[in-house]
């Protein structure tokens, strides 16, 4: 899985749980990873906007009382598609990955001072 699209999955992971804002995606982000993975603008507002492109996810702008209106993003239906299609892709990335870095089995004997 590329770093690029791994971002489109993450933000579309966050929109399934609901309608929102880019600033909220970008915490829950980092909220949901336990700070482990951040999203500056500079990543995220371009990617909300290819993903909007691509049909994956739907915008409008919300008045506030007393602030500016907010552009507030939405999961559409193909966007559950390739969600799901990156998820399928992240378990078979992670088995992998998970292969090759866990710690050897020892056989019977091993690991024993002799």
């Amino acid at each position: 899985m590329k770093f690029k699209s791994s971002l489109d999955a993450l933000i579309l992971g966050c929109l399934r749980e609901g309608e929102m804002h880019g600033y909220a995606i970008a915490r829950a982000i980092e909220h949901k990873s336990v700070g482990a993975l951040k999203a500056g603008e500079n990543q995220l507002y371009p990617t909300l906007h290819r993903l909007e492109e691509r049909g994956f996810v739907v915008a409008e702008w919300q008045e506030q009382e007393n602030k500016p209106p907010r552009k507030v993003y939405k999961l559409t239906e193909g966007g559950m598609k390739e969600l799901e299609r990156y998820r399928k892709s992240w378990e078979e990335f992670a088995t992998g990955v998970g292969a090759i870095l866990a710690a050897p089995k020892q056989t019977a004997g091993e690991g024993h001072a002799n």
